[in-house]
């Protein structure tokens, strides 16, 4: 009978199955697998044959981001006891995969021309000549002329004629300045100003040095020799893109994914001239946070609380949403007791419209600017609407009083009425919940309704992680929102918190809840996860304050952001051209088309607002149908081979525009091509992308 411990190696090549056995009659079982393997055990009583079944190998486990890694490894551990002993035995069994090839190559555009060379200049400039030349800085202009002058004297001149102008001191200064010329052999070679004389000597190093003794000069150096630094040279003019200068701002990496330095740059030239309101039916906001001062409509501007109030009585649930109150034009999101640590609706409201550049603060150790918005200038403002309270809880029946409150419709609450008196434009629900079709179907009612009257409803998709449909996203007049973060390769990532269901409309930074990537800053020396950065409320303390936070709330403002900018330009019109709008232009991200991770893409503000170039950079990425995104390394030729497991995996290539670092998006040269790797087929070649 073979020994339980024995060693055993098991090497499944492409296979997708594979088996172990053991004769043993004791007792087993499994402590430790590798988590890309799924495996069955059985125990035949008749022959003692212990038998473990590979049936899984999921090859998509644990890619880097280069898909360099050609192979799968690992230890199964298995923990035996003999028949009668109570000693336990660990043995130690590896078990290895190879992961599925898929090889292409990325070719540049091709350009010719008679009068062009191939072969690089070295970046690095050749030596320059050997300097001949000293420029003289005197600290007086009238000396400095006195000495040009004295210098420039035809032979036989009597020394010192011509200085009658000067005092006594600077007729001194000028006469031994010359002297010291004369010693070192130097004869004047221009004039560089009323104080700057230039000197040509055959040895420049030992002039300056001994000028520098004069004390009329203010400096004497050697004319450095310089070099031409243009390495290479752009066909197009390009625009610089705007990058704010508020102390947080370089933790909004979602701004830059978006590529909205462009974008702002296209605001600073104008036309973004119609005023848009964005309702945001959230936890309510902080009307105190310095950084959304002036960005909030207020309660005279028709901000409204539509939560009730319930006090304990004999029979009765009593209920407080957190202000002790029922419903009123004050949507402050309150202080309460056990209340959620955080203030939802201000974090979702910064990231639409947070002011930009300096604020006034009460506080000196506040942060003095803090983020921004994506509104930048734009004349986009928030119409707050309080729908979730303290605790972050809400009901279908809240959320459809302010929907229907927000597009204009008469609601009456608590025996009193209600009428928003400037119906918004854009309306951001970044709230939720999996619940049957059924029961949303009066919220899909309001959302229809608001769609009628002119209002484009946004919706997040949910952070349930699965396929089921989340609502009032998934209600068929709302855009849903998926969310996307950083992946480490070239383009985004499906978050993996994300819900996946049909009526996905679209992407957009959102983060992630893993903390286990982060996006390149530091905040107070820690590293600083792929989450949104925000405008935030510090209850403990009852003062402003900036976080993090992820999830499909986050990412629905970026696209309630987007649409009003829309309007605001007039590049659209209504909720159906700005839906349009924002689909045609998204970037196609996964599975060519759309498809339930991304939607249409995650939304490209440069190009659905046609924000002017600021990048002309060649690039390409590796895409998933499965949400994720990778950069192989290519060769000299552009070759390369990626390391990956089943799946279907799109190519893109093209010219990066807009300066976020995703090449051949909507109206940038772009080509692509796919691939489907199996067990069936585990090697792939793809056709080669031309990039033109």
């Amino acid at each position: 009978m073979t020994p339980p411990e024995g060693a055993v190696t098991l090497d499944l090549g492409y296979a997708e199955q594979g088996r172990i056995e053991k004769a043993f009659a004791g007792n087993w079982r499994v402590e430790q697998k590798p988590a890309w393997l799924s495996l069955t055990t059985v125990k035949n009583p008749a022959d003692k044959t212990l038998v473990l079944d590979i049936n899984g190998v999921d090859r998509n486990v644990a890619v880097a981001p280069d898909a360099a890694q050609p192979q799968l490894g690992g230890v199964i551990r298995i923990r035996w006891q003999a028949p009668g002993s109570t000693e336990w035995i660990t043995s130690k069994w590896t078990v290895q995969a190879r992961r599925f090839v898929l090889s292409g190559q990325v070719q540049w555009p091709e350009v010719s021309g008679e009068d062009a060379t191939p072969t690089p200049e070295d970046v690095q400039p050749p030596a320059a000549g050997e300097a001949t030349q000293v420029i003289v800085k005197y600290r007086a202009a009238a000396v400095a002329q006195a000495v040009g002058a004295q210098l420039e004297q035809v032979p036989g001149t009597a020394v010192g004629s011509g200085l009658g102008a000067l005092s006594g001191v600077q007729r001194q200064a000028a006469l031994d300045s010359a002297g010291r010329w004369q010693r070192g052999a130097a004869q004047v070679a221009g004039q560089l100003g009323g104080q700057t004389l230039l000197a040509e000597a055959a040895d420049p190093e030992a002039l300056a040095a001994l000028l520098r003794q004069d004390p009329a000069v203010e400096y004497a150096v050697v004319s450095a020799p310089l070099r031409s630094q243009q390495a290479v040279t752009s066909p197009q003019a390009l625009a610089q893109p705007v990058v704010p200068s508020d102390q947080y701002a370089p933790l909004q990496w979602a701004f830059r994914t978006l590529g909205y330095g462009a974008v702002w740059r296209d605001i600073e030239a104008g036309g973004y001239t119609r005023p848009v309101t964005v309702a945001v039916l959230d936890s309510g906001v902080r009307y105190d946070h310095p950084d959304l001062q002036g960005q909030l409509l207020t309660s005279q501007e028709g901000a409204l609380d539509v939560l009730g109030f319930v006090p304990a009585a004999p029979g009765q649930s009593a209920y407080d949403n957190g202000d002790g109150d029922g419903a009123d034009r004050d949507p402050t999101d309150p202080a309460f007791q056990g209340r959620a640590p955080q203030s939802h609706g201000t974090h979702v409201s910064g990231i639409i419209a947070a002011r930009w550049g300096e604020q006034a603060l009460s506080n000196p150790k506040w942060s003095p600017s803090g983020v921004v918005g994506a509104a930048y200038r734009a004349p986009v403002r928030i119409l707050p609407v309080r729908v979730i309270d303290a605790l972050g809880n809400t009901d279908v029946a809240q959320v459809v009083a302010g929907i229907r409150y927000a597009a204009g419709q008469t609601v009456t609450l608590d025996g009193q009425t209600f009428r928003n008196p400037a119906p918004v434009q854009v309306m951001n629900l970044s709230l939720g919940g999996q619940i049957s079709a059924a029961q949303a179907q009066p919220m899909c009612d309001a959302v229809a309704e608001a769609r009628a009257a002119g209002v484009l409803v946004v919706a997040a998709a949910g952070n349930y992680s699965g396929t089921t449909p989340v609502y009032p996203a998934a209600c068929p007049a709302a855009l849903a929102v998926g969310s996307v973060t950083l992946s480490g390769a070239s383009a985004p990532r499906h978050s993996e918190f994300s819900n996946r269901f049909a009526e996905v409309a679209l992407s957009a930074p959102g983060g992630t809840g893993l903390g286990t990537t982060f996006n390149g800053g530091t905040l107070n020396k820690t590293p600083v996860p792929d989450q949104i950065f925000s405008t935030d409320w510090d209850y403990a303390k009852n003062e402003p304050r900036y976080a993090f936070q992820a999830g499909t709330s986050q990412a629905a403002p970026q696209v309630s952001a987007l649409a009003a900018l829309l309007l605001s330009k007039g590049v659209t019109a209504g909720p159906a051209d700005t839906a349009d709008r924002l689909t045609a232009t998204a970037t196609d991200l996964g599975a060519a088309g759309r498809d339930e991770y991304f939607g249409y893409g995650m939304i490209n503000p440069a190009a659905a607002l046609g924000a002017p170039p600021v990048s002309a950079t060649p690039g390409f990425s590796l895409q998933s149908d499965r949400g994720q995104s990778y950069q192989p390394p290519l060769d000299a030729e552009g070759r390369f081979t990626a390391y990956l497991g089943a799946g279907t995996f799109t190519l893109r290539g093209g010219i990066d525009r807009s300066g976020n670092g995703l090449a051949g998006e909507y109206g940038e040269a772009g080509a692509e091509v796919s691939g489907t790797l199996s067990a069936a087929q585990p090697e792939v070649q793809l056709a080669p992308l031309q990039l033109r």
